[in-house]
């Protein structure tokens, strides 16, 4: 009769294929784990549809153990992370171990009965000062954009220089000698853009 191993497997992420991945790699084989029990996604944390994730949660039993280098890189959204840690640890039966952050080591319940609630409860606290940094950076930013637009910053591209022609075919458009994409065709714009542009110009002349 065959006695099942556990087995150990390692996973990581980086947001974009432009980030290297060496260090969590690094960190992953000096736990021992084997190249090829170690899964890795490039993309965003954003959602859990990831195919290395997804191939890794079919291969994981009770008893088998994950390790990830630090908690961000199995997600950056608290609910999600939570419930993933949720899924592992309680409906798998498998173990996870940030290697960042000791005390996120289920194992410790095969020494001590408190190592999961603690692991549990160490994880939820850090995952809800994450999820409220980033909170707050959005907002931060937001009020950031507002507090410099009522200085009259301005963002996005800068506002395309008008031809020395445009002057003249604006009049002859207002004197119907041209039309709007005739003069938009020659000033080398979009009909829209040459649209603003007179209304612009229209107001100031008026004004």
């Amino acid at each position: 009769m065959s006695t099942k191993t556990n087995k150990t497997y390692g996973y990581g992420r980086v947001s974009t294929k432009k980030q290297h991945e060496d260090r969590q790699l690094i960190a992953l084989a000096e736990c021992g784990i084997l190249p090829r029990n170690i899964y890795f996604d490039k993309q965003s944390g954003k959602d859990f549809e990831r195919e290395q994730y997804q191939r890794l949660i079919k291969r994981l039993r009770a008893g088998d153990t994950v390790f990830i280098k630090s908690i961000d890189r199995l997600g950056r959204n608290y609910e999600e992370i939570i419930e993933q840690w949720r899924y592992i640890t309680k409906e798998v039966s498998a173990d996870i171990v940030i290697i960042d952050m000791p005390l996120l080591d289920t194992r410790q319940k095969e020494r001590d009965l408190t190592g999961t609630f603690i692991a549990d409860l160490v994880l939820q606290i850090l995952s809800y000062v994450a999820e409220t940094e980033r909170a707050y950076n959005r907002q931060r930013q937001s009020e950031g954009i507002a507090a410099a637009k009522a200085k009259g910053v301005r963002f996005g591209r800068p506002p395309k220089e008008k031809p020395d022609i445009f002057p003249a075919l604006c009049e002859a458009w207002q004197q119907k000698e041209v039309s709007a994409r005739a003069a938009a065709r020659e000033l080398n714009v979009t009909h829209r853009t040459f649209s603003l542009w007179a209304s612009e110009y229209s107001a100031t002349v008026s004004g």
